[in-house]
């Protein structure tokens, strides 16, 4: 090994050169040591990323669980009271004969072809709460596919819906319906959705309620149009940021659409 000597200093100089030498490159190699363990560190944690992303991609996703509710058509009043209605006449018959209860309203437009809407709690309700309901009812009707701009509905209590009569029972979603009914007269047209804890379908007359009040600022006006179900949900799709195309459309009137702002 060779070493360097300055002779124009003393033995004593010369090893403190040395010394403080030996002090630089020990320092340099603890430098260089902590660096290997950071970028050790860093490929792990990278690597563990890598793998976690992975196992994401390749795991399906599943949906969040639907509330027993949301099997139905469904909203909740500027009041807070839950409305459901049928999509077809075995959930009309399912509506009517499990989620009726006695202080339910029974809602229903004045045509053939008309989802039975159930409003809970609907005899403690006020007027305004009732007229939001019919408009929902008046939505999901055959009307809608009939591009009319209106219908009437009518709302009946429990003690006066029934399903049998002199000759017997009536056929799946129909029912013997009796004594004096509320009516709602010339009932637009035209729903709501957007996103609040999922997607939310409302009357327009709810909507305008509790917009402000809930802060409401992305949504979707669905309203009788030449669009069809399924480009029509991929527009609502699109606009709320909501991936569940299937679900929109389940929740779409049957017939044709026009999406607004």
């Amino acid at each position: 090994m060779e070493i360097e000597i300055d002779f124009t200093k003393n033995a004593q100089q010369n090893a403190n050169d040395y010394y403080n030498k030996a002090k630089k490159l020990e320092s340099k190699k603890e430098g260089a040591k902590a660096a290997v363990e950071d970028l050790e560190k860093r490929f792990k944690e990278e690597k563990r990323k890598k793998e976690d992303a992975e196992k994401a991609a390749s795991t399906p996703i599943k949906k969040g669980e639907r509330r027993w509710y949301e099997k139905f058509h469904w909203f909740y009043t500027s009041s807070g009271k839950l409305a459901i209605g049928g999509r077809d006449a075995q959930q009309n018959e399912l509506v009517n004969s499990k989620y009726f209860e006695d202080n339910d309203l029974f809602f229903h437009a004045d045509i053939f072809g008309a989802s039975v809407t159930i409003l809970k709690g609907g005899r403690d309700s006020e007027v305004e709460e009732r007229e939001e309901v019919a408009q929902f009812a008046g939505c999901y009707s055959s009307a809608w596919k009939n591009m009319q701009k209106s219908v009437d509905v009518y709302a009946l209590t429990r003690e006066h819906v029934g399903k049998s009569t002199d000759k017997g029972s009536l056929g799946t979603g129909s029912f013997l319906l009796s004594g004096e009914r509320e009516w709602f007269r010339n009932v637009d047209l035209s729903l709501v959705m957007f996103i609040s804890e999922g997607l939310n379908v409302v009357p327009m007359s709810t909507f305008e309620k509790i917009k402000a009040q809930k802060g409401i600022i992305v949504f979707a006006t669905v309203e009788q149009g030449n669009k069809q179900k399924s480009d029509a949900a991929k527009e609502i799709a699109k606009r709320l940021s909501y991936p569940d195309i299937d679900y929109i459309m389940q929740q779409l009137p049957a017939g044709t659409f026009r999406i607004g702002p």
